[in-house]
C-alpha cells in the first residue's frame, strides 16, 4: 500500500497525524512508511527531520536534574543532594513541577524561534537515583544519598512531578539514570565490571529504580556505562529485559549514557566492532543512542546481527514518546503546549528556590545557643573562599540563575543598617603552595584576621565547589577524574579556620558541598556548623535566614559523614559490607538522618495497631510530636526498622517511613506510618524477596537511633516491637 493510499476514510489526513485515532494504531501507521535507514536515524539522540513525512529534527538530550540545564536562564534549586536533605518529598514534587512548566515554556519558545537543537526538548535525562554509597563519588551530589528509600520517595516524586498528571499527554520525560549499579569511580567508568551480590543488588542498588518506575511511571530509563557482573549495563539482557520490562512492566523507552555504546567495544572489549555493539544493545532492549554508533545497525541489519522487527520494536517505542508529549498533535490539543515564557524564572519560582534552599540547610552544631545571631550586632565578618562564590550555588548539570544570591550578599541583605560587614576571602580553594612569583597560599590571611578581630562574631564560607568534586571531564580541579581523594577540607581552609578561631571571637563555619566533609577539628572546635551544599540560586538568602533566625533549619543528612576514609571500603569494591548507616560499624562524625534546631521536640504516646499480626498484613504506627520550644520549626520524623531474628544478614536497621511536619511552639500533632508486608520482608542470599515471621523493632524519632546520633541530638528514641506469625512467605518484589 502507498503512503498515499494509507489514509483515514474521513478526509484523507494520515492516520498517525490524526490525533483522535489510538496512540498504537498512529505509532504503527508512522513507523510502517519509514525505510530501515529513516528508523535507524530516529534511534540516534539528534534525530534527523523525515521532511517528506513532516517529522521535525529532534534532540533528545536534555537536563533538568535541579532546574532545566544548559539552555540559558533558568531558576536554579538546590543541587540534588541538598534537595534530598529536605526529607520532604512532597516539597520535592512541587519543584519538579515548576521545573517542568519551565521546560515547556521553553522548549515551545525556542520551537518558535526554530531552534531544535541540543538541550532544548522535552526529554529530560534526571533524576540521578544512584546510591551515593562512598564519599569519594564526585557525582555522589546529583544523588539523593545513600539510603534507597529516601532514594526512592524522592525520586518517584520528581518523576511525577516532571512528566504530569494528564490521563493522555506526558508534560515532558524524566529519566532516571544510570542503571544500575553505578557510582564510582569515575575515571574507571568506561570500562569498569561493577561485581555485586544478588542481595546488594535488589537490597540496595534496585529498589529506587523500581519505585521510579512501578510507582512514578517513568516513560524511560537510562543504562549505565559500566557492566554489571559482566554485562554491559546498556546491552544487559538482565537488566533491560528480564527486570525491567518483564519483571517490573516497563513499557517506555530506554537510552543509553553518552557514548556507552562505543564503550562495549573499545573498553569492555565484548564485541569487537561497532555494528556488534550496537545489535547487542538493542537486542537487549536499548532504543536510543546517546552516541553515534547506532549508526552502524543498518549494517548490523544486513550482517543478520539484529532483525529489522527488533530495530521497529525500538523505534516505535520512541515515536509512541513523541506522540504522548503532543508533539505530532494541534499545539491547542496540548494543554501543556500553553504554558506562557513568561513562567520561565518568574518570581514564584525563585520564592519555590527559596523555600526549598531553607529546608535543604542543616543544623549540624550549635553549642550554647550561638545562633541565631542578632541582626543589630556592630560587626560581622564573613570570611572565606565560598562566601561570594557564584559556582558554589550552582553544584552541577545547572541552569543559569538571571540573579545569584551568595552568602555575603545575603548576609549583608539581612543585618541592620548599622551593622559593619567585613568581608575577606582569607585564601582560595585548593591552593597550598607558593605561586611562581612567591605568593604564598596565606597570603590572605593577614586580611581575614584584621577583619575578624574588629567584628562581634566571624561566618566562615568553607568547603568544596563542582570545580573539585562532578562527572568525570567536568571537575575541572578534581584529583580523581571528578571523584576526591580525600575528605579534608581542601588547600589552607582548616589552617585558615584555625587561625580565625584563635583570635577568641564566636565562629559560624557554613559548609558547602555536594558530599561528605570530614570536619573532624571544627566539630570539636567550632561552635555553630551549618551545612549548606550547594544552595541554588536563593542560597545566601536561606543561608542568612537561618544564621539570622528567619527560619528555624530542619533539614537532616540523606548522607553518612564518616571521619575519614579509612572508615570506608576500597573504592571498587561494590558489596555494602560497611558501607553507609545501613552496614557500617564503625562510628562516623556525623549520621544519616541527623540535623538540629533552634527549637526542641517531644515525643510521646507510641502506638502499633497490633502486637502480633499475621504474615502477609499490614501494621499502623502513629506516634505524638509537640514543639516544646519557645520558636516555630520543621521537624523531621524519622521511623526505622530492625529485623530481630532474620535468616540472613540485614541491615542494623532501616529508614522505612518519614515526615516533616511545621510546628508552632507549643503545638501538637499526631504522625501515623503504615509499615506494609513488601517492608517487613527481606533481600535473602539468592535475592529473593521473603517475609519471615519473627520478631521486628520499630525505632522513631527525629534521627536514626544509632549512639553517635543520640551524643549529638541528645534527643530520645520512642521503640516498639511487633511480632509476624505464619510461614515465610516469598512477595513481589
Amino acid at each position: 500500500m502507498s503512503d498515499n493510499a494509507k489514509q483515514n476514510e474521513n478526509g484523507g489526513i494520515p492516520i498517525y497525524l490524526d490525533p483522535d485515532q489510538p496512540l498504537e494504531k498512529r505509532v504503527d501507521d508512522l513507523v510502517s512508511r519509514l525505510t530501515l535507514e529513516e528508523k535507524v536515524s530516529q534511534m540516534i539522540y539528534a534525530s534527523s527531520a523525515i521532511p517528506r513525512l513532516g517529522i521535525p529534527e529532534y534532540n533528545w538530550w536534555n537536563e533538568c536534574l535541579h532546574g532545566v540545564a544548559r539552555a540559558g536562564i533558568a531558576t536554579v534549586f538546590p543541587q540534588a543532594i541538598g534537595m534530598a536533605a529536605s526529607f520532604n518529598d512532597k516539597l520535592l514534587y512541587r519543584v519538579a513541577c515548576a521545573i517542568s512548566d519551565e521546560a515547556r515554556a521553553k522548549h515551545h519558545e525556542f520551537v518558535r524561534q526554530g531552534d531544535r537543537g541540543i538541550y532544548k526538548g522535552l526529554t529530560f535525562w534526571s533524576p540521578n537515583i544512584n546510591i551515593f554509597r562512598d564519599p569519594r563519588w564526585g557525582r555522589g551530589q546529583e544523588t539523593y544519598g545513600e539510603d534507597p528509600y529516601l532514594t526512592g520517595r524522592m525520586g518517584v516524586a520528581f518523576v511525577k512531578g516532571i512528566q504530569g498528571d494528564h490521563p493522555k499527554y506526558l508534560k515532558a520525560i524524566a529519566t532516571p539514570k544510570h542503571y544500575a549499579v553505578h557510582s564510582g569511580p569515575e575515571p574507571l567508568r568506561h570500562s569498569f565490571d561493577a561485581r555485586v551480590s544478588q542481595k546488594d543488588l535488589r537490597e540496595t542498588y534496585l529498589p529506587a529504580f523500581k519505585e521510579c518506575v512501578k510507582e512514578g511511571k517513568a516513560a524511560s530509563i537510562m543504562g549505565a556505562y559500566n557492566r554489571t557482573n559482566g554485562e554491559p549495563c546498556c546491552a544487559s539482557p538482565t537488566l533491560l529485559q528480564k527486570i525491567l520490562r518483564d519483571e517490573w512492566g516497563f513499557d517506555g523507552y530506554v537510552v543509553s549514557d553518552c557514548g556507552a555504546i562505543y564503550d562495549i567495544h573499545a573498553h569492555h572489549k565484548v564485541t569487537n566492532t561497532p555494528e556488534e555493539s550496537a545489535a547487542l544493545a538493542v537486542n537487549a532492549g536499548c532504543d536510543l543512542n546517546c552516541g553515534r554508533v547506532f549508526e552502524s545497525l543498518v549494517n548490523a541489519v544486513k550482517q543478520g546481527l539484529v532483525s529489522e522487527e527488533t530495530i521497529d520494536r525500538a523505534v516505535k517505542r520512541l515515536f509512541k514518546a513523541r506522540f504522548k508529549l503532543g508533539m505530532f498533535d494541534p499545539p491547542e490539543r496540548v494543554p501543556y503546549a500553553q504554558i506562557p515564557y513568561e513562567v520561565n524564572d518568574c518570581e514564584e519560582h525563585r520564592r519555590l528556590a527559596l523555600e526549598m534552599a531553607r529546608e535543604s540547610m542543616v543544623l549540624l552544631k550549635n553549642e550554647g545557643g550561638l545562633l541565631p545571631l542578632r541582626k543589630d550586632l556592630k560587626a560581622i565578618a564573613v570570611i572565606g573562599p565560598n562566601a561570594d562564590n557564584k559556582k558554589v550555588l550552582l553544584g552541577n548539570y545547572n541552569g543559569t540563575p538571571s540573579k545569584y544570591v551568595t552568602a555575603l550578599e545575603g548576609i549583608r541583605a539581612k543585618v541592620s543598617p548599622q551593622t559593619k560587614v567585613y568581608y575577606a576571602e582569607g585564601c582560595d580553594l585548593t591552593s597550598t603552595q607558593s605561586s611562581y612569583w612567591g605568593q604564598e597560599a596565606t597570603a590572605g590571611f593577614a586580611e581575614a584576621l584584621a577583619a575578624a578581630q574588629r567584628a562581634d562574631v566571624v561566618i566562615m564560607c568553607l568547603g568544596l565547589s563542582p570545580e573539585l568534586e562532578g562527572e568525570e571531564g567536568d571537575a575541572a580541579r578534581s584529583t580523581a577524574g571528578g571523584d576526591k581523594t580525600s575528605l579534608d577540607l581542601p588547600g589552607m581552609q582548616e589552617e585558615l579556620l584555625k587561625a580565625v578561631c584563635a583570635t577568641g571571637k564566636p565562629v559560624v563555619l557554613v559548609l558547602f558541598s555536594g558530599s561528605p566533609v570530614s570536619i573532624n577539628w571544627a566539630q570539636e572546635n567550632v561552635p555553630a556548623i551549618l551545612q549548606a551544599w550547594y544552595p541554588g540560586e536563593e542560597g545566601g538568602t536561606a543561608i542568612a535566614d537561618v544564621l539570622f533566625g528567619d527560619y528555624n533549619p530542619g533539614g537532616r543528612l540523606p548522607v553518612t559523614f564518616v571521619k575519614s576514609l579509612d572508615q570506608v571500603p576500597p573504592f571498587t569494591d561494590y558489596s555494602m559490607k560497611g558501607r553507609t548507616y545501613r552496614y557500617m560499624e564503625d562510628e562516623p562524625l556525623y549520621p544519616f538522618g541527623y540535623g538540629l534546631s533552634y527549637t526542641t521536640f517531644e515525643y510521646s504516646n507510641l502506638k502499633l495497631s497490633a502486637e502480633v499480626i499475621e504474615a502477609g498484613q499490614s501494621i499502623t504506627i502513629s506516634v505524638d510530636v509537640k514543639n516544646t520550644g519557645n520558636m516555630a520549626g520543621d521537624e523531621v520524623v524519622q521511623l526505622y526498622l530492625k529485623d530481630l531474628e532474620a535468616s540472613v544478614d540485614v541491615p542494623i536497621h532501616e529508614l522505612k517511613g518519614f515526615s516533616r511536619i511545621k510546628l508552632q511552639p507549643g503545638e501538637t500533632t499526631t504522625v501515623t506510618f503504615t509499615l506494609t508486608p513488601r517492608q517487613m520482608a527481606l533481600i535473602d542470599n539468592d535475592g529473593r524477596c521473603i517475609l519471615e515471621p519473627g520478631r521486628f523493632r520499630v525505632m522513631v524519632g527525629g534521627r536514626q537511633p544509632d549512639k553517635r546520633s543520640e551524643a549529638l541530638a541528645k534527643t530520645p528514641i520512642l521503640v516498639g516491637e511487633f511480632e509476624v506469625r505464619g510461614e515465610p512467605m516469598e512477595l513481589e518484589y
